[in-house]
């Protein structure tokens, strides 16, 4: 198949850990690849965010990036975005007159709408990936939530408009129901882990203390680092790192206020922030933690538990959205509930003080990922949304 792969704000080329480049950068670029393994020619559309960026670019995985055109050649903040999507849509129809995609595959709400426009007068039908949804943000970020006041409603439509959704995660499937789509649409079709770079065996970063705790994510608050350094008083004997945030980390306003906050709590001697971390030393830095905290507020998916469970660790991990799904409690990890450093603190150092059990859960997690989140095991799932949207097209030529 001819597979276009629509990313509006999260290219496959981007530097991880910086502003707005985390998980669906990764999940893109993977995915991308897998796909190219079974056989598709796949093209992923992103935005020009820099001026220089050749217009097409193969990659070493065999997939092609596509630089499109819309708004300026420099980083916009994701948020908005929106103003400049007739743009982008424009352009994927100018792209596709000629030789139309088998497929098209949007990720993310903007990119649906791009996607779902350009195709409004052909019949490529399009699958839909969220990644994230605007009802789940609004709920929990409230008067802070950032996006687009159109977000839910274009949510709603790209979802009726699709031809079907592949959803990441159980509670995402519940969300999309509460929208009013139909079951029938939606296909769990989870993130997926390279289990050839994240591995149980391999170099392993030096530590500083007794134990470790490590977390990985962007600077934003609803990652739950707060809550980690709160925590980190009835974890004694342990340092906690987190990775991510941008290459300047003095300058940087979030980062300052962590430092600030670990001060207040007496903790600073055992808090290190390491900025970005390139991906191939993420193993070993994942590989020194005697456990992996992903605690955020709320979490449409969560790759890091994945890859940390894929380097034989344990995670412990906020019970929330998609981490319900990849953590198996008291199998993989710990979950506990968000926003609570006191219950958090308690089980971090259960956990620390158990070796044999965060050996336990660390071999259960590497089974787990072998099983079910291998990035080849993910994408032939994907692929079978693709062929049953591309048979439904066909019966619907034929009739």
């Amino acid at each position: 198949m001819r597979i276009a792969m629509v990313s509006e704000h999260a290219s496959p080329l981007a530097a991880l850990g910086g502003a707005d480049a985390g998980g669906q950068n990764v999940h893109v670029a993977a995915l991308a690849a897998a796909l190219v393994r079974r056989g598709h020619e796949v093209a992923v559309y992103t935005r020009r965010d820099a001026r220089g960026l050749p217009r097409r670019v193969g990659t070493p995985d065999g997939y092609e990036v596509v630089h499109v055109p819309a708004g300026p050649a420099k980083h916009v903040p994701k948020d908005e975005l929106l103003p400049h999507m007739t743009a982008f849509s424009r352009f994927l129809a100018q792209d596709w007159q000629d030789r139309p995609p088998d497929v098209v595959h949007s990720h993310f709400w903007m990119s649906g709408l791009a996607s779902v426009l350009a195709v409004r007068r052909t019949r490529v039908p399009v699958v839909h990936t969220y990644h994230a949804l605007g009802t789940v943000k609004r709920r929990h970020q409230g008067a802070q939530d950032t996006s687009p006041v159109e977000r839910i409603a274009v949510e709603r439509l790209v979802g009726h408009e699709a031809d079907a959704v592949a959803a990441t995660c159980d509670d995402e499937v519940d969300e999309l129901l509460a929208m009013g789509l139909r079951r029938t649409k939606i296909t769990v079709v989870p993130c997926g882990v390279d289990t050839d770079l994240f591995t149980p065996s391999g170099p392993v970063a030096r530590r500083g203390a007794p134990h470790r705790i490590v977390s990985v994510g962007r600077f934003v608050r609803r990652k739950g680092f707060d809550d980690l350094i709160a925590a980190l008083p009835l974890v004694p004997e342990t340092e906690l790192v987190i990775a991510g945030g941008p290459h300047d980390l003095k300058s940087d306003p979030e980062a300052q206020r962590l430092l600030a906050r670990a001060e207040a709590c007496g903790v600073s001697d055992r808090v290190r922030l390491v900025g970005q971390v390139a991906r191939v030393k993420m193993p070993a830095l994942l590989r020194s933690a005697d456990v992996v905290a992903c605690v955020p507020w709320y979490e449409p998916f969560g790759i890091v538990p994945l890859e940390a469970m894929a380097c034989g660790v344990p995670v412990v991990a906020s019970a929330v959205g998609g981490l319900r799904d990849t953590v198996v409690d008291g199998v993989t990890g710990v979950l506990t509930p968000p926003r609570d450093p006191r219950a958090l603190g308690r089980a971090l150092r259960k956990l620390l003080a158990d070796p044999s059990r965060g050996m336990a859960y660390g071999m259960a997690g590497q089974d787990r990922v072998d099983v079910m989140y291998q990035w080849d095991e993910i994408a032939a799932r994907t692929e079978l949304v693709h062929q049953r949207v591309r048979a439904n097209d066909d019966m619907a030529v034929a009739q």
